[in-house]
This record gives C-alpha cells, structure tokens and sequence, in this order.
C-alpha cells in the first residue's frame, strides 16, 4: 500500500477540477420497465472497468425517455465512475465513456463527472481514481454492510495525485499501452482455460460415444461395436429428494446434513451453506440416506458455467440425506460402474438429449425420468471402470493447467494495478520507462 509520505505529487480533492457532476436515476425513474431495443445507452455498474469501460450487456431506453432524463446525459469523453463495490470490483473505479455510444446516460450508482482539462484531464483521472492508492482511501470513505457504496460527496471529496499536464498526459499514454498489452496476454490465458475445458469436453464426449480416435487417445483399448445399448433406469435406481419441510431445518448441527441442489457443483460436492435435520424427532425413509458412491444431480439449472452439476458422494460426505430438487442415482445392476455413469451424465449428449424437454421458465429444472430415460452405450464392466479412470486423470490434469493458468491471470492483474498505482503517484518514469521493463 502506497502511503501519503511516498507520494511525489501534490494532491488535491477532485472538487477543484469538476465543472459539472450528476448520478444516475433512482427508484422507479429508470427500471427493467423503461428498457428497450435500440435507443439511447444505459451505462451500467458491469461497463466501468479500470480505466477501461467494458462494452458488454447493452442496455437501453427510448430515445423520448432518454429525453426526459437528459440531466443524467453522458457525452463522449466524460468521466464515469462507480459508486458501487466489491472484493473484485472496487467502488470508486473509473472509465472514460467511448464516442461510439451514441446518445448515453448513467445508472442508478454509477457518477458521470465532467472536469477542467485544462488542468486535470479525464483520461490520467481514471487511471489515478482506478489505482490502489485511490481505492485504499475510497474504501475507507465507504459505506455499505456487504458491498461499498459512495455518494456525491464522497466523489467530490476523493484525493487525487495531480502531476503537471504534460506529465498527466505522458501517465495516461504509458498506461494505455502498457496495461493494453497486459491484457492482451490475460485475455490469452483465459482462452486457453476456455480451450481445456472445451478439449475435455470433446474428449467425454467421443469416449460415451465410443469413437475408436478417443478410445485410442486414452487408452480405452475397445472398439464400441463390442458395446451394447440401454437406459440409465436400467443400470440404477433414479430416487428424487425428499420432501423435507423447511420448518424443520436447522442452521447449527444438532442433526444430519441435508444435500440440498445449492451443495452441489460441478464434479464436487460444497458444504459452505448446510442446513441439517433432526432424524430423532422426525425420521425419514432409510433409502433418502446417501451413501458413499451414489451420484447426485441438481435438478434445478442442473448446467453452470463451470459444467453439469453432477458428483459422486464420498466417505467425508456422510452421513447427508437427500432433500428435494436432487436426485440420486444408486446402482441396481452389477454391470455398470457408476463412475462411467457420472461421465455419461457429463456428455454433451445427455444434455441435448434432455434440454429441449426441461421444465421451468425461469429456472431450468431436470426430472428424474429424463435422467432414468436417457439412452447410451457401454462396454463390458471393466473396460467402463479404465475409461473412467482414464477420463478422471483427464480431468485431474485438465484442472491442473487450468489452475496454473489462473495464478498467471492473477499475477498480471497484480502487475497491472501496481504498474497503475506507481505510474500515477509518481514512482515510475514513464519518460524512460520500457516495455521490457514495464511487464
């Protein structure tokens, strides 16, 4: 953290540089009713980045409305900033609106400031108001029980570090170039996170279709016309949650723990948020007690970003009762492995297969027989238990690079707040600054 002693320049409140200030409507002058197609932008909370504005998830009103809150117009060049933050997205950030948006306002929570350039300019103001010598002093200004908020005056009242305008404009095109090349590396990584999960994907999906490359490639050793058809109702027992009363539910232990749809991620199961049931005083049929190796599936918008919402119930698990909106799958047949289940289940096949059938318009919801009903192929019992310890070591390895590739994303995004934050306070000199020493 930068400390006022090591600042080398001078500071001054951002009130002495504004000529003209205004928030975003609240309240029911701007809500999801006023939003339209085309017309005039809304710029959001999601669109200031720092010191970038991040173009993305358009939303607007219509251009008579737009007219009725012209006090909230944002032109090209303006100064935005957020009133609103949290863990990753300080309050306080600022971004300077692009002059391809057209007709423009601001949203509730968002601040659009207009400045003297003639003595401090908008673009080296959102680089100072986004480094972390501003944030660390916005957020001790804050106010807010789970995310910060600042107000008008608070905007008013922020510190800035003012260098001479040559040296401004000088920070703010280091700046530019610098954290732009930073991102183009960042934004690199993340593709090849996109590109892993998208290589194992193909993989499951070629190993449940039994296609003889992906057999090869990992080492399955059989040729899918040894394989024979059937239905997952065939090889286990589909048993939807228990109605559990939520009048029952206890917060402290004291009982047993309920599975609910909102433990269960992608390949693993979450015991961050329990909730527990006291079998004592209210007993529940023996087969809702999971057991070690059961599958389990959210049924409710059984599909996120990270994948199918599918894992396998381990010892550390246990003892855990199923509740409803999730379904457990427990083998009846000794000649399935229900780890090659849980791959199937994880097939894009199995999700085409059902998406266009799931119920609920708000909240896409899976049922047990479109589960049970569901159709593949497999091999005999011991080339499916290799395949699926052949597709685990995938996965294993896949989340490896993932994660090493993520501690790289986040040690540019280090790099680049601290390149901002001494760029701005005066500790590094972009005069003779180089790009091979900037990253």
């Amino acid at each position: 953290m930068t400390t006022t002693a090591e600042i080398r320049y001078r500071q001054f409140p951002l009130r002495r540089f504004i000529t003209d200030i205004t928030d975003g409507p609240f309240g029911s002058a701007l809500t999801s009713s006023h939003y339209a197609d085309e017309g005039a932008r809304v710029i959001r909370l999601g669109n200031v980045g720092s010191a970038v504005f991040k173009d993305m998830n358009a939303a607007y009103i219509s251009l008579d409305y737009f007219k009725e809150l012209r006090r909230h117009e944002v032109l090209p060049g303006d100064l935005i900033i957020a009133g609103l933050g949290d863990g990753n997205h300080p309050v306080g950030r600022a971004c300077v609106a692009p002059g391809h948006l057209g007709p423009a306002i601001v949203k509730a929570d968002c601040f659009r400031v207009r400045l003297d350039e003639k003595r401090l300019t908008h673009r080296y103001a959102a680089w100072a108001l986004s480094s972390s010598f501003v944030s660390d002093q916005v957020s001790s200004l804050t106010r807010g029980s789970t995310r910060a908020r600042i107000n008008l005056e608070v905007v008013r009242d922020i510190q800035l570090p003012i260098p001479s305008m040559e040296e401004q404009r000088r920070v703010a095109s280091f700046l530019d170039a610098e954290t732009a090349h930073i991102d183009r590396l960042a934004e690199m990584r993340k593709a090849q996170i996109e590109l892993l999960d998208l290589r194992l994907t193909q993989l499951v999906d070629g190993v449940v279709a039994g296609d003889r490359d992906a057999l090869n490639e990992i080492g399955g050793g059989c040729e899918q016309n040894t394989w024979q058809d059937g239905k997952v109702s065939r090889f286990c027992e589909v048993i939807p949650g228990y109605a559990f009363p939520s009048s029952g539910f206890l917060t402290e232990g004291g009982g047993v723990r309920l599975l609910r749809g909102i433990n269960i991620a992608p390949g693993r199961i979450v015991w961050g948020d329990v909730e527990y049931w006291d079998l004592n005083s209210a007993p529940v049929p023996h087969r809702f007690a999971l057991r070690e190796g059961d599958l389990v599936v959210g049924m409710d918008r059984p599909w996120v970003a990270g994948g199918a919402r599918i894992a396998s119930i381990r010892q550390c698990d246990l003892p855990a009762l199923l509740l409803q909106r999730v379904a457990c799958l427990r083998p009846k047949s000794p000649n399935i492995n229900t780890k090659f289940i849980y791959w199937v289940l994880r097939s894009t096949q199995f999700r085409l297969a059902v998406e266009s059938e799931m119920t609920g318009v708000s909240v896409p919801h899976l049922s047990g027989d479109q589960i049970g009903g569901f159709r593949f192929k497999f091999p005999e019992l011991q080339a499916q238990e290799n395949l699926a310890t052949a597709l685990e070591a995938q996965a294993a390895k896949t989340e490896e690079l993932k994660t090493a590739i993520s501690e790289q994303v986040a040690l540019l995004a280090e790099r680049r707040q601290a390149l901002i934050t001494a760029a701005v306070t005066g500790h590094f000199d972009v005069t003779t600054a180089g790009r091979s020493s900037a990253i």
